[in-house]
């Protein structure tokens, strides 16, 4: 049977040598249903089934869950589940008398008076709120006693590539970062009956391995239309890998956590605890294409559509081997309390890897800041040794003071001399300066790239990857499932190569038939090898665009241009319209972070919300009855827009997968998309060490710019 593994350094090690003891990285906190520490009496977790669905650019993600109440009275139910990075909730279904009722986006005030109405009345009812950037709470109404309630959630990302490699994480690991629910809550967090999780990757461009660094028990098979298909469960496992799975990416062992023997199948049903990740990567063939790819939804052609574009770029960046100064600023504060010694194991790898002439400094924050190192040190043997020691002493605790931890950071660089900060953090600012407008000020103030490790699934990325980005840096997001090799083969590249600085991207439109706008993307000034652009936008009417990229290599300008055809009709895509209003929704709450409070933005963001059917940190999902919607004056846009979808979606499987390349005619960029050149196996670096190598592209870069003017 499959069992979620608690062995984090199973076959595949961390590539840098982070492996730890269980009891160093375990998370203290995890998804499940929530009971108030001072009530003795909880619910059960019965069932916790999970179905994704990667295609055209963009991940589907479903959750099946049944809570059962073993007791004899009615009781709410409450359970809560990290934020996905960049998902958009769209769906939250709850079963009432046999029969499934879909959930329409509220105000998130007028939503909870309602539910709170409708619970006092004795009316079943259910809500899902956003608890800002942290974590989705759904509550239901009721749970009878000794019955069972049924719900279904469902959300929407982005399909990244870097590198031609993809990953996709399921969230279990609650970040632990918000101390007073902690305090009021405590979490049942393992699932007694069935647990399955099945993920189907169909793409147009050939995957050529899957793999899964802490699930080395799962069943993973290559259809005979070239798609992947993942599945594990808890009461009977297919305990074979596919036959098609590389073995560089992916242990092949054809038993599981307790020992079942090769060839057997196992149908007992043991409990699962969901407290650790589920991560996927998978990695395209070699010599794909650089290339760009349109996915459009425009349902009649006299209306308004809907597009993603996305550049998968291929481009002469050189190697860089200059020297380098590097400055680590490390999270010590309390939050991190389940990561601390990773993060210490890591900068040790990290330090190993210096070179003579190389010099390091070390600064821990929490509630204020220390320094390990006496300045500016030098990469011998003896001084990182020292080093380490005094690093492995550290212990997590006290607030998140992360502007001084910058401040200090960007403050001990060597004006004489080229460097970079590794900065690595949950991002939880409670302590001194949290407002996000001050951070970005504060970077602006020194030409230095920031790269930042943003550690867990409830990290602050609202504040890490915009004062990143406007740096012109690189963010990556860490799990503790991540073995850290798909990280490393995700930027593998990016050590030794340039980078496009002073990034611009336009789309226009020759065709006067064609009208584009409402362009929507994340501010990224910088572009780094193997990495991808996606944008969303509007159009009207069909025709030829044009798309332009320029910026600079090495103070060298550099442009790049095609044109496609927008089509007149393309109902294969509905779901893009919620991708849309996710990325408007980012871009406004991006915009009161750095503004301040602002009503006409916050009704935009409302607007958006419920037009697109999407959870924000001012609405809500609500469920009544079905009789009450309409008594209530909600209308249930929702229902019908999971319609639409669901018919798009039943029809696409019912086919090959389609290519999405518009640039075929007239290739953007001559060569082909980045890639690995080796297999899956461990690699020397860890996370640290990884953002060390990413900083020598800062240094080669301001050598360069040096040397020019």
């Amino acid at each position: 049977m499959v069992q979620i593994s608690r062995d984090w350094c199973a076959a595949t090690a961390f590539a840098a040598g982070l492996c730890l003891s269980v009891s160093a990285v375990t998370p203290a906190n995890a998804v499940g249903l929530l009971t108030p520490s001072d009530q003795a009496q909880s619910l059960d977790l019965l069932n916790h089934e999970v179905s994704v669905v990667v295609e055209d650019g963009y991940v589907m993600t479903t959750v099946n869950q049944t809570f059962s109440n073993p007791h004899m009275h009615d009781m709410e139910a409450t359970y809560s589940f990290p934020v996905p990075h960049k998902a958009a909730v769209s769906e939250f279904t709850y079963w009432i008398d046999g029969k499934p009722v879909t959930a329409e986006v509220v105000e998130k005030e007028k939503a909870r008076q309602i539910y709170e109405s409708e619970k006092q009345a004795g009316r079943n009812t259910g809500l899902a709120e956003q608890d800002d950037y942290k974590t989705f709470d759904i509550s239901v109404w009721p749970v009878r006693g000794n019955n069972d309630v049924d719900i279904r959630f469902s959300y929407i990302q982005p399909a990244k590539l870097d590198t031609g490699i993809g990953r996709y994480l399921y969230p279990l690991e609650e970040g632990g970062v918000d101390e007073e629910k902690l305090a009021f809550w405590t979490a049942k967090q393992t699932v007694t009956g069935t647990f399955s999780f099945d993920l189907h990757l169909r793409t147009d461009y050939p995957v050529e391995a899957v793999r899964m660094p802490k699930h080395p028990g799962a069943q993973i098979t290559r259809e005979q239309d070239g798609s992947w298909r993942i599945h594990m469960n808890n009461t009977g496992l297919a305990n074979s890998v596919g036959k098609d799975a590389d073995p560089d990416l992916q242990d092949a062992r054809a038993i599981d956590e307790i020992g079942t023997e090769e060839g057997q199948a196992t149908t007992s049903h043991n409990p699962v605890t969901l407290d650790q990740d589920i991560v996927v990567y998978w990695r395209q063939a070699q010599n794909q294409p650089a290339r760009v790819d349109l996915v459009p939804y425009k349902a009649d052609s006299s209306g308004r559509g809907t597009f993603m574009l996305t550049l998968t770029p291929g481009m002469d960046l050189q190697p860089i081997t200059e020297g380098r100064d590097w400055i680590f600023v490390l999270d010590q504060s309390g939050s991190m309390g389940g990561k601390i010694a990773t993060l210490s194991e890591g900068v040790a790898k990290a330090l190993g890897k210096l070179r003579p002439e190389d010099r390091f400094r070390i600064i821990f924050f929490n509630d204020g800041t220390i320094e390990l190192t006496s300045g500016f040190t030098p990469a011998s043997p003896d001084q990182i040794n020292q080093a380490l020691n005094n690093i492995r002493s550290v212990q997590a605790g006290g607030g998140t003071d992360l502007y001084a931890g910058l401040k200090r950071g960007l403050d001990a660089l060597d004006s004489d001399r080229t460097g970079a900060i590794v900065l690595v953090t949950d991002g939880v600012a409670n302590v001194g300066t949290t407002e996000t407008r001050k951070f970005l000020e504060l970077m602006q103030q020194k030409d230095v790239r920031l790269f930042t490790a943003i550690m867990g699934n409830s990290a602050n990325v609202p504040l890490l990857q915009p004062m990143t980005d406007a740096s012109g840096g690189f963010a990556i997001n860490v799990s503790n499932s991540d073995d850290i090799v798909g990280t490393l083969l995700q930027a593998t590249s990016k050590v030794t190569h340039q980078a496009l600085h002073g990034l611009k991207l336009d789309l226009t439109q020759k065709d006067g038939s064609l009208r584009v706008n409402d362009i929507r993307r994340r501010n990224n000034p910088s572009l780094y090898r193997g990495e991808q652009l996606v944008l969303f936008g509007h159009y009207w009417g069909n025709g030829e665009a044009s798309l332009k990229l320029t910026g600079e290599i090495s103070g060298t300008p550099v442009s790049y241009e095609t044109s496609f055809t927008f089509p007149d009709t393309a109902r294969s895509n509905p779901e893009i319209e919620r991708l849309w209003g996710y990325a408007q929704i980012e871009h406004d709450m991006e915009t009161l972070a750095l503004l301040g409070p602002d009503p006409d933005l916050k009704t935009s963001i409302v607007d958006t919300s419920k037009e697109y059917g999407i959870l924000s940190p001012y609405t809500s999902m609500l469920i009544v009855q079905e009789a009450r919607f309409e008594e209530l004056a909600i209308d249930q846009t929702n229902k019908k827009r999971l319609d639409v979808e669901r018919a798009a979606q039943q029809k696409r499987k019912a086919k090959p997968v389609q290519s999405t390349r518009v640039d075929t005619n007239k290739p953007m960029f001559k060569g082909n998309q980045p890639s690995h050149t080796g297999g899956g196996g461990s690699g020397s670096l860890g996370i640290l060490g990884l953002l060390l190598a990413l900083s020598a592209l800062t240094v080669g870069l301001k050598m360069r710019r040096r040397n020019a003017g």
